[in-house]
């Protein structure tokens, strides 16, 4: 299909320019080791652990794992929806070599970090006895994964960062093609069918702003962190992208508390029916389609997100699944990380909780299809192929820190967008020299 040869190639370009390993000496020992109890004919209790789940997904793959397998019973542990408090949790119990956690799921922007420290436990072994085909599974979302010639997390689902619009509002060829337009068409449309909002986004402190604020900047031909590693943010391109975004984010057809709204906050506001366009991952299409929860179903198109004058660009995301080193039941924990994230999992992903598949194959499966016809649309094709990965960098949770806050005050008019380029530009300079 055309779509698998379109994601191919940009589909979770993560960080992947770390150097030297810690914490790795006894690989070999930790690989495929089992703890002594699960020699014991008991059930072995693992405990996995992800961010908030609003869909049906996590409960079903975690039921349907529980019952081919009576003698491992995996009971799902809920994480902060915020992936830096999600990142900030999991770096202390394992600094602390806390083994509680069993398997965890990994923003693509952590296997790099979390595998330098020590973290997490490489794969290679139980892949290659188990004779998984990597070659399956895309090569983008492999590669993310991968760090000083190991597998250290196996790829659950990508994203990309689109745009979603009220149909009934917005005919199909009134659609935004730039952010100009968004910009006319949501002055134009709030208010109309219901609405309470022209536009809606993600504009709180966290990672989700850092996600806008790449969209926009790459939009407009700037870059945070260029291809040799250099701060180029304090560039005329990247100036204009944070400008255009501080405009969006302070307009008057967003919410009042825009700088509190998240993933969840934007989705519930839309399937309640108080928005005509929403930025948002792909998750969410389900969502928009499921009558128990949403306003809008059948209202609902998907389309690229707007381009500045470079184009169109999408933030690429996507999370992984990963075995914490300390975990006590490392083969169980990969028996139901095999599972998750093999073929039967990654369906009840894709039907239950929208989520786009790594295993390339999957996107011919009618089931998953008929459930997300849009996986097979023009329009999420080339959201997909406008795809930008985030500042690649051995640091990112610092580079992440530093663009949230200088952001936020920029769109609190606390600095200007030029302010902001050059405080983040030293800040940036300053965090990798460290």
């Amino acid at each position: 299909m055309k779509l698998i040869k379109k994601i191919a190639p940009f589909a979770l370009a993560a960080p992947l320019v770390l150097t030297g390993c810690g914490g790795n000496n006894d690989t070999k020992k930790d690989e495929g080791t089992a703890n002594k109890d699960t020699a014991k004919s008991g059930t072995v209790k693992l405990i996995y652990a992800r961010g908030k789940d609003t869909t049906n997904a996590t409960k079903k793959i975690v039921e349907e794992f529980n019952k081919k397998h009576p003698n491992i019973q995996v009971e799902f542990r809920e994480m902060p929806s915020d992936s830096g408090k999600q990142h900030d949790a999991y770096v202390t119990a394992l600094n602390a070599q806390s083994s509680e956690i069993d398997v965890m799921d990994l923003d693509v922007v952590w296997p790099a970090e979390f595998a330098q420290a020590g973290y997490v436990l490489p794969l290679d072994n139980f892949i290659q006895k188990d004779n998984v085909d990597m070659a399956k599974y895309n090569k983008g979302a492999v590669a993310a994964a991968s760090f000083n010639g190991k597998q250290w997390a196996m790829p659950k689902f990508i994203d990309a960062g689109m745009l979603y619009y009220r149909k009934d509002l917005v005919p199909d060829g009134k659609v935004p093609k730039t952010w100009d337009e968004l910009i006319a068409t949501a002055k134009a449309t709030k208010g109309q069918g219901g609405t309470k909002f022209g536009y809606l986004m993600q504009a709180k402190q966290y990672e989700g702003l850092v996600c806008n604020a790449v969209e926009f900047i790459a939009a407009y031909g700037g870059k945070v962190i260029d291809e040799n590693g250099n701060v180029a943010v304090n560039s005329p391109e990247a100036i204009k992208g944070i400008k255009k975004l501080v405009e969006v984010a302070k307009s008057d057809f967003v919410p009042d508390n825009n700088n509190t709204f998240t993933e969840i906050e934007s989705h519930t506001a839309f399937l309640e029916g108080q928005g005509v366009m929403i930025r948002n991952w792909p998750y969410m299409w389900s969502m928009v389609q499921d009558q128990a929860q949403s306003k809008v179903v059948d209202k609902v198109g998907v389309a690229p997100l707007p381009a500045g004058d470079k184009g169109s660009a999408a933030t690429l995301g996507g999370w992984m699944s990963a075995i914490n080193k300390y975990s006590k039941h490392k083969q169980e924990a990969w028996e139901f990380v095999k599972f998750m994230n093999g073929a039967e999992g990654q369906k009840i992903s894709a039907i239950e909780g929208g989520l786009a598949p790594t295993l390339t194959d999957l996107f011919n499966d009618q089931d998953i299809l008929k459930k997300n016809p849009f996986f097979k649309e023009q329009g999420f094709v080339n959201a997909l192929s406008a795809a930008v990965p985030r500042p690649v960098t051995p640091i990112y949770p610092k580079v992440s820190e530093i663009m949230q806050i200088n952001l936020s005050k920029a769109i609190a008019g606390q600095m200007t967008a030029e302010q902001a380029a050059a405080e983040m530009e030293k800040q940036l300079k300053d965090a990798l020299k460290k």
